[in-house]
Formats: structure tokens, C-alpha cells, sequence
């Protein structure tokens, strides 16, 4: 049931982990030599008896889950028996015990994990979390794990070591006295940089180009605004989409890239040329570029409201063909983009880079590439199971060869079937799958099984650029959105425009007694000035208020952790 080519998959385990005890290059092409070496180190190396890429008796790794909603079960399975459970125990003798599972909903895992926490309960063998860094910082400085580099130096596939390495960056957060006390969780790198989208229809009616400064993006703004782009002989359009309820700087609907055309990226901490760590929302560039928000809200180019708006809720102009520009991550063709055409049958969009600022400047913001991390119990017994399981993905599953086992999908029958005539059914032939598609994958115990972090982006690009598929992977890829493809590259070919937030440690205790009051004084002050109800040099007022009531303080203990880490 798992999968038709199970005998394969047993026998291609068996070869990886050969590449593990080795230390050498391929773990996934190994041969008879390095299945010698296994079997003569295999005894230090696991922790239980180890044959054929799986353990002779099964040994068990103990966890806790979140249940996301979009998390599908079919053939009356739960999160304690699946075809993931099944899969990890008969392919590697890891049977996977949940102490507890729970709704998503509400920050209820989290909730949970901190009540675990603060009653002094017995931790699983693993935790896997993504969120809040206070909680993973409190789990590692509750003394229950252990030293999680030092195992992931030890028993990593180089598969693994590799995806890791694309930023030795991604270990700051979880270092502690210099050692490594979680393993990131991998996600895709570039996810949400922005580009820009525009309505191209509205450019060829009014005869405009697509804008590369800040002076041409004003001549279009003013045209969508002014000129009648939808034809319906009303003055009832807006320039650009943006939702600063949030955040300036934030995941859809952004207006960090305005910031950035002068030089900063308010809501996070940017880097100085002397090395050290300042924020954003304070650094001295950030006036020209309020009082640049400032004169588009007074001549209409934004919503009154965009100052209410979430990342969602801004988006809705944009799709409802009122407004002409919009600046988000390049799946954003994929969801909520295409609700225009059902909106605004013969509308056109297309996606552009982002504009310069008057000293030619380009900025946008990056996307770390971890989200949270696993934890390792201090006294799990079987500490290597984890990396066996996590090899094994990382090996077969994040970029598969297209001879292994998950060449097609994760589990046949789930999210991958096959027709009578042998052509392959997936997501979007879900009604041909017996009991529809289900993404199996979002059951194991990292959430989305294994991420090489660069992979799907330059993929994209790739293949955006005319260039054949040359991987499993790539083909795949092909079936994206032709526009979503076209955003990729932009994402790729603008990427020196990155301004990333350098500071990824847990809250110093200045930001925890202050940090809600600063981003509560930051709001209020930035706004008032975005909307014309405070006068541009209240900025300079606010900086030295700011850091007056904490931000010098909190400056300090940033530069101390950045000092900590930074190589």
C-alpha cells in the first residue's frame, strides 16, 4: 500500500545509511564497499541493532503534534496510525509514539507546550515547534536537551549537511554557551520577497510602461488614480494595495520595499556598515520615506483605510480590480491573484521588480530560511532514530533521483495515484484518487518532511528562463503557474536587493519588559505621520524617545548576541 516500489525503497535505505557511517559524498548512490564499512561500524554508530537500513527491533521516538486544519486523514487513519506511522516503522523500525496531540487552532499547541513546561513535565524524545522563539527558548533553557549540533555533526547525511549549509546562519538562534541546542527546521529560501504586480491592461490602455524609479511608479500611480483605468467613468480606483495594520514591512500587501528605495527596512534590524545592528524603524533614512507614504496618501495613490488593514484584507482591492499595484511573495499568483480574473474576466496582471529610489537604491525584505526547530531530549534513548528518519527524507524525498521511493509522491493512493493507462493522478485530479488526494507529508514529524531550501525557487527561475527540466524535482515544477514562474526569476534575478533581518534571537529582557509599549509608541507616531496628522520632523522626536525609553538598552543586548554568533 505504501508504496509500489517498496522493495526498491528497502534496498535503497539500505545503501544510505552505508553513506552516513562513510562520511563520504552521495548518501544516496552508495556501494557494496561503503555496505562493508556500515556493517563494521554500525555497532558504534546505532543504538540498537541496524540491518538493511532499518532496525532489526523497532525503537521508538516519543513526540507531541499539532493538528493543522488543513491536515486530511482518509481510510479511517489519525495521526497515531497513518500511512506515515506505517511507512516510518516498516521501511525503518521507528515506531512513532504521540504522548499528546492537539488542534492547531488558537496557538493551542503552543499553549500546551508551555503548560508542559511550567508543570515540570516529562518531555518527549523530540519536539518539533515553529513559532514563537520565547517558547523554544524557554524549552532550551528548561536543561532537557541536549547538545543537538553535536548529533547532527555526528549522524547527518550529507544530503542534509548540505541543505543546512546553504546558511550556517539558520543555528544562531538555538546557540547557547556555543553549542547548538536545536536543528532548524528547513524551509524554502526567498519564500516571501517581494515583487511587484501590476495591472497590465490598466498600463496598455493608459499607455504607460512598467515603472523602474520611484519618479516613473509616481506617473503610473497618478494615471490609475486620475485617469479612469477601469473605464467605468468613475473616480473610484487606488494606485497600490498596502496593509500596514501589521507591520510596514510584512508578508503580503507590503510597503517595505518603499522604505527600502532610502536605504532601511523598518520592523526588523538591519545591518550598518560598521557591522552592527540598528533598527530599522529608528534609522534616519526612514523620514524621506514617510513623508514619500505621506504625499501618496494625500493624493489618493492608497487607501484611507490601508492603515486598518491586514495582510489579507488589503489584497481584496487588488482582486476586485479597483486597485493597480500590489507587492507580495511570487505564490501570491497562485493565491489570492487569480480571484481577479473571476472578478475582472479580461484583466491582465504581470509581475515587474521592484523600483529604484531617487539615489537608485533598491530594497526589499529577506525570508529566513527556518521556521523553528527540533529539540532533542537530553535522555531519549535512540537519539540517532531521529537523524535515521530525517536522512532518509532528506535523501529520497526532498529531490528525488527518479528511481527511489518517493519519485511519484509520498504514498501511492494518497497523494499520487495511477490511471488504467498508467498516467499519474495528483492534487489537481484529486476526484480520480479513491478517497481524494491527501498530502501524507504533512504528517511527519518536521511538518513538510524534508526542504532543500534553494531548490523550488531556482527551479522556477530555471524553467522561466526556457530551460529544460533535467530533475524529477524540475518536473514537477512545470506544472506551476506560468506567472508564478515569471515572479520566481524576478526573486532570483533582484536578490541583491535583500535587506534581512539580522537579528534572530530570542527577545532580550528589555524587549520583553518593553518591547509592547516601543511597538505600540512606533505604531501610533508613524502612522499619524503617513496620514498627514503629524507633521514629518515628529520622526525626530520619536527616535530619541524610542531610544530613550529602552531602545538604547535593547540595541545594546542585540549587538551582544549578534557579537555571540556571528562568525
Amino acid at each position: 500500500m505504501l508504496n509500489k516500489k517498496k522493495l526498491y525503497s528497502t534496498l535503497m535505505a539500505g545503501a544510505m545509511f552505508t553513506g552516513v557511517l562513510a562520511g563520504c559524498g552521495d548518501g544516496n548512490n552508495n556501494n557494496a564497499a561503503n555496505e562493508g564499512k556500515a556493517a563494521e561500524d554500525s555497532g558504534s554508530m546505532y543504538s540498537a541493532k541496524f540491518e538493511n537500513g532499518k532496525y532489526v527491533e523497532p525503537v521508538t521516538i516519543t513526540t507531541v503534534f499539532p493538528i493543522s486544519s488543513n491536515m486530511k486523514f482518509k481510510n479511517g487513519e489519525n495521526i497515531d496510525n497513518n500511512v506515515h506511522t506505517k511507512w516510518a516503522k516498516g521501511t525503518l523500525g521507528i515506531n512513532i509514539k504521540y504522548l499528546w496531540t492537539v488542534s492547531e487552532q488558537n496557538n493551542a499547541y503552543q499553549t500546551k507546550l508551555r503548560l508542559m513546561l511550567s508543570s515540570g513535565q516529562e518531555m518527549p524524545d523530540i519536539i518539533s515547534f515553529r513559532g514563537d522563539p520565547t517558547l523554544i527558548s524557554d524549552l532550551i533553557e528548561s536543561g532537557q536537551f541536549t547538545d543537538a549540533g553535536e548529533l547532527f555533526d555526528k549522524y547527518a547525511s550529507d544530503t542534509y549537511k548540505a541543505a543546512m549549509a546553504e546558511d550556517p546562519s539558520v543555528w544562531d538562534p538555538y546557540m547557547r554557551d556555543g553549542k547548538r541546542m536545536g536543528i532548524p527546521i528547513l524551509e524554502s529560501a526567498y519564500n516571501n520577497d517581494p515583487v511587484m504586480y501590476i495591472r497590465e491592461d490598466w498600463l496598455k490602455k493608459l499607455n504607460l510602461k512598467a515603472p523602474t524609479t520611484v519618479d516613473e511608479l509616481e506617473t503610473v500611480m497618478d494615471a490609475f488614480v486620475n485617469q479612469d483605468p477601469d473605464g467605468n467613468g468613475k473616480k473610484d480606483t487606488i494606485a497600490l494595495s498596502v496593509g500596514f495594520k501589521n507591520n510596514l514591512n510584512t508578508w503580503m500587501s507590503d510597503a517595505g520595499w518603499i522604505f527600502g528605495m532610502y536605504g532601511t527596512m523598518p520592523n526588523q534590524w538591519n545591518k550598518t556598515e560598521e557591522g552592527k545592528l540598528v533598527y530599522g524603524s529608528i534609522q534616519p533614512e526612514m523620514k524621506s520615506a514617510l513623508a514619500k507614504m505621506q504625499d501618496w496618501m494625500t493624493k489618493g495613490y492608497m487607501s484611507q483605510e490601508s492603515g486598518l488593514y491586514d495582510e489579507a484584507k488589503a489584497t481584496e482591492a487588488f482582486t476586485a480590480g479597483k486597485s493597480g499595484i500590489i507587492v507580495g511573495p511570487y505564490w501570491m499568483t497562485g493565491w489570492p491573484i487569480p480571484d481577479l480574473k473571476g472578478n475582472v474576466p479580461d484583466s491582465e496582471y504581470k509581475a515587474y521588480p521592484l523600483p529604484a529610489g531617487p539615489d537608485g537604491t533598491v530594497g526589499r525584505h529577506g525570508t529566513q530560511i527556518s521556521s523553528g526547530a527540533v529539540l532533542i531530549n537530553k535522555d531519549m534513548k535512540n537519539k540517532d532514530a531521529f537523524f535515521v528518519y530525517q536522512n532518509y527524507l532528506f535523501d529520497n524525498w526532498a529531490n528525488p533521483d527518479g528511481e527511489g521511493p518517493f519519485s511519484d509522491g509520498f504514498a501511492e493512493g494518497y497523494d499520487y495515484a495511477f490511471g488504467p493507462n498508467g498516467e499519474k493522478y495528483g492534487e489537481q485530479e484529486s476526484d480520480k484518487i479513491e478517497g481524494g488526494w491527501v498530502d501524507a507529508i504533512r504528517y511527519t514529524l518536521t511538518f513538510d518532511g524534508a526542504i532543500i531550501p534553494s531548490l523550488r525557487i531556482n527551479g522556477l527561475a530555471k524553467l522561466a528562463n526556457g530551460e529544460a527540466p533535467s530533475t524529477p524535482f524540475e518536473e514537477t515544477l512545470t506544472t506551476a503557474i506560468p506567472e508564478q514562474m515569471q515572479a520566481a526569476k524576478i526573486v532570483i534575478d533582484q536578490k541583491d536587493a535583500i535587506m534581512m533581518n539580522m537579528f534572530t534571537g530570542s527577545p532580550t529582557k528589555t524587549q520583553l519588559a518593553k518591547g509592547d509599549m516601543l511597538s505600540k509608541l512606533e505604531k501610533e507616531v508613524l502612522n499619524k505621520i503617513i496620514y498627514n496628522k503629524m507633521p514629518i520632523d515628529e520622526f525626530d522626536s520619536f527616535v530619541a524617545k524610542y531610544r530613550s525609553s529602552g531602545g538604547d538598552d535593547i540595541e545594546k543586548e542585540v549587538n551582544e548576541w549578534y557579537d555571540s554568533v556571528k562568525k
